[in-house]
């Protein structure tokens, strides 16, 4: 006959963070291969679209994202303020990083979103991971 041994309760299993999500808007793929390439070594999860249209479909179709870091200037329906509305008018708890270098007028940066901010292109790897960082940190 054996005794029964009494154990201790395994502690309940944590559920791993929701890692952050960066949607990153470029029509430019080497730009935007070095740009989502750069933000997964900093160890976010980075979804990839070529136009604010795909990036839509994509916010559509239920994929979960942080921030988005999209180009001004892109082909399609909507350019980067376009999709900053949308985003504005659908997906509000999302936050937008605008970039361009093509900003020359003062109303042309006055129609950077309260909710995002802008980086000036060119721009340095580390700036673009600060400036997420920071993003996402608020």
């Amino acid at each position: 006959m054996y005794a029964a041994r009494s154990f201790p309760p395994l502690p309940a299993e944590q559920p791993e963070p929701l890692r952050r999500v960066v949607l990153v808007v470029e029509d430019d793929i080497l730009v935007r291969a070095v740009a989502a390439d750069n933000l997964r070594d900093c160890g976010l999860d980075v979804v990839e679209a070529g136009s604010a249209d795909e990036a839509i479909r994509l916010l559509k179709a239920g994929v979960r994202v942080d921030l988005v870091f999209s180009d001004v200037n892109m082909p399609g329906s909507m350019d980067g303020f376009g999709l900053s509305a949308w985003l504005r008018d659908h997906r509000p708890e999302a936050k937008i990083l605008l970039t361009s270098g093509y900003l020359r007028t003062s109303q042309q940066l006055d129609a950077v979103p309260a909710h995002g901010g802008m980086l000036v292109k060119p721009y340095r790897q580390e700036e673009l991971a600060r400036r997420i960082s920071e993003m996402l940190d608020r």
